[in-house]
């Protein structure tokens, strides 16, 4: 067993050893919310290195960071290489439902397409709070978990062929759509990545680099911490509360490590 898949076991308490089934997918994506948070504090910090298998290992499994998509994603890439799936990285974009279009930074989500028995289906761990937390097939059949219903539809545009559709548990009486991806246009080496990264970063327009936000999903619903709240959704009630530099480290360490 390689020294990711024993770290990323380790890091969401799944056992060390024995095969993945791919029927325990859903176990293991609901744990990788629990347990690996999605934030951007080493943008805020400026203190971001190259994407490389090394670094998603030392950033996220030894040091205990969480990520953004672009990490999140290709670090559970490299897991389900490891446990014996057929997967590949695409790129897509996401929906700006206050500007009610695609957002026009670019191709900036970074998605997993996985492949079992003649069936495609999308894996995503880097999607905020929005994840799915099952496989969602491309087929169009609905899935649903402790975060509400998902599924794919097709979407023929410029910017990709296939769409995420979500319906959140507690929070959308309808369906919308989360980001619409690629499906013929694979990831050939997680270097590509970094003209995401670089995007994020360092565009005017990318939400990501203006101040801090970490989030993950827990038990009963998700917490979100950035440097003015904390927002709390507990089996759909929402709490909100005002912090100042010292609560946000105060609760940076008891809720996120």
């Amino acid at each position: 067993m390689s020294e990711l898949s024993v770290l990323f076991r380790r890091r969401i308490g799944w056992p060390e050893s024995g095969e993945i089934a791919f029927e325990q997918l859903g176990d293991v994506l609901e744990r990788t919310s629990r347990s690996i948070p999605f934030e951007n504090l080493c943008i805020i910090e400026q203190r971001t290195n190259d994407i490389t298998k090394e670094n998603l290992i030392r950033k996220m499994l030894k040091k205990q960071e969480g990520g953004l998509c672009y990490e999140l994603n290709a670090l559970f890439y490299f897991f389900l290489l490891e446990n014996g799936f057929d997967a590949m990285l695409t790129r897509g974009v996401v929906y700006d439902h206050a500007a009610q279009r695609f957002l026009t930074l670019g191709r900036t989500h970074v998605t997993i397409l996985l492949t079992h028995e003649k069936q495609t289906y999308v894996i995503d761990t880097g999607f905020g709070g929005n994840l799915p937390l099952r496989p969602v097939p491309l087929s169009g059949e609905e899935v649903s978990s402790a975060n509400g219903a998902f599924r794919i539809t097709r979407a023929d545009s410029e910017l990709g062929d296939y769409v995420l559709e979500m319906k959140l548990r507690h929070k959308d009486p309808d369906w919308r759509i989360g980001y619409t991806f690629d499906s013929k246009k694979p990831i050939r080496d997680v270097s590509e990545l970094e003209e995401v990264r670089e995007i994020i970063e360092h565009h005017a327009g990318s939400p990501f680099n203006k101040n801090p936000l970490i989030t993950k999903l827990t038990n009963k619903g998700n917490i979100t911490l950035t440097d003015t709240t904390f927002t709390q959704w507990v089996d759909g009630v929402v709490s909100k509360e005002a912090v100042d530099k010292e609560r946000f480290t105060e609760l940076l360490k008891k809720h996120f490590g």
